[in-house]
């Protein structure tokens, strides 16, 4: 049975910072992508970034320059460095792996996790 489970999520004030984990079990994702979506109250699920590799990875533009997308296939473990934190970044984040398609497109992913809420006050 295949599992990611995040962690890393929390509150913190606006410009902070915050890391979050994803370590899958259950299967290796090393040749697959694996990434971000969020999800803020009332509003869909949107993608932040995704990779497969360093030369494959990609970002949302409102994240882009603030957030970091990396992973640790030894580890089966991708991780979301988020700085400069804005109010608008408040939202349930959800890791997900196994891409086929439309990579910033959540119908893209096969497995998803349990979520992890990021508030940031202002």
């Amino acid at each position: 049975q295949v599992q990611l489970v995040e962690s890393g999520g929390g509150l913190v004030q606006s410009g902070g910072s915050l890391r979050l984990s994803c370590a899958a079990s259950g299967r290796t994702f090393s040749n697959d992508y694996m990434g971000w979506f969020r999800q803020a109250p009332g509003k869909e699920r949107e993608f932040v970034a995704t990779t497969l590799n360093s030369g494959n990875t990609y970002y949302a533009d409102s994240v882009k320059g603030r957030f970091t997308i990396s992973r640790d296939n030894a580890k089966n473990t991708v991780y979301l460095q988020m700085n400069s934190l804005k109010p608008e970044d408040t939202a349930v984040y959800d890791c997900a792996a196994g891409a086929s398609g439309a990579l910033s497109s959540p119908r893209a992913y096969r497995y998803w996790g349990q979520g992890t809420q990021v508030t940031v006050s202002s």
